[in-house]
């Protein structure tokens, strides 16, 4: 993978996309020094020492990437100290600007392009077919492949929120094997019930007990298969296992390998695994385990199953035990 350019502009406000920008220049910057400090900022964050602290040269000579995310919203004085930095950009930072388009802060853009940054447009799909067409790359970006139909019916059923369709065909590549199609998605698919398996799934790694036990029986109410729900909960799992103590060197491309993620859902994972520590991970991947083969046959009501699932994974976070 080639070293990214030292300035990127990525242009939109589809969140998503953008995500998924940012993290494949983070993972291009780490390919070349995978102990780059990344420094991800939004503009709250940023005051008027901000940047020359973060930009300014390594007494080890680290490499950096500067991520300033919504640099639209900077204040006039900050768009003005980024500019000037534009001008002249230090040669072992990698800078990146996110920049929802439109006038606002047009003036930055406009700069940043100027001075030879590299542009990135994230315009997320408007109309049925474009998400169709969204869902048939995921799914060939995998090495994996989906009828025409099946994408179709993927889209029908999870509605026009990007991140949700990405959830759901990441979902259905971890669930299933070879070519995927119409039968297999009616089969994991009710109406919208599928996304909130994954909600009951990040509310319970979050120890929000009360909304996940609200959303588990809202999805079981409308129809969602057990199977697919403790299927959300087990990557949820995993995804906090393997963000809360990344091995050294491991690149972020690596890492949403193994969690089994898209790298835009990085970010999300590092936020949730705060209050987990190893005891509770480990507590809560063997209740999954145990609640696979519950829904599996060995138990009489999956439903209770499920329930217990949630309860024993949202008190592991932090190490507690039931």
């Amino acid at each position: 993978m080639p070293a990214p350019p030292l300035l990127t502009v990525i242009v939109g406000d589809e969140e998503l996309l953008v995500d998924r920008a940012v993290a494949a220049v983070v993972a291009a910057a780490r390919e070349v020094e995978p102990d780059a400090d990344v420094h991800d900022l939004v503009p709250s964050q940023v005051g008027p020492t901000t940047l020359v602290e973060v930009t300014s040269p390594s007494l080890f000579g680290d490499s950096r990437v500067v991520v300033l995310r919504s640099s639209q919203d900077l204040n006039k004085e900050l768009a003005t100290t980024v500019t000037d930095y534009l001008a002249n950009p230090a040669d072992d930072v990698t800078m990146v600007l996110t920049h929802a388009g439109g006038n606002k802060g047009k003036a930055l853009l406009q700069s940043a392009l100027k001075a030879g940054a590299q542009r990135v447009d994230c315009k997320g799909p408007t109309k049925t077919s474009e998400r169709v067409a969204f869902v048939k790359k995921e799914f060939s970006s995998d090495g994996r492949r989906i009828t025409p139909d099946a994408a179709q019916s993927l889209v029908d059923s999870v509605g026009s929120e990007l991140r949700e369709i990405a959830a759901a065909c990441t979902q259905l590549m971890a669930d299933t094997e070879g070519r995927v199609d119409a039968e297999t998605v009616a089969r994991y698919h009710s109406g919208k019930a599928e996304a909130s398996g994954f909600t009951v799934a990040d509310r319970a790694v979050e120890g929000r007990l009360p909304e996940a036990l609200e959303q588990l029986r809202w999805s079981l109410a409308v129809g969602t298969a057990p199977v697919l729900i403790n299927s959300a909960l087990a990557g949820a799992v995993r995804g906090i296992a393997v963000v809360d103590q990344p091995a050294r060197g491991v690149g972020e491309a690596e890492l949403a390998k193994r969690a089994k993620v898209p790298p835009w859902k990085l970010r999300t994972l590092r936020q949730q695994a705060r209050g987990w520590n190893a005891a509770g991970v480990t507590r809560a991947m063997e209740v999954v385990a145990e609640t696979d083969a519950l829904i599996k046959g060995a138990g009489r009501d999956p439903e209770y199953a499920l329930e217990r699932a949630v309860i024993e994974i949202a008190r592991a976070r932090g190490g507690a035990r039931s």
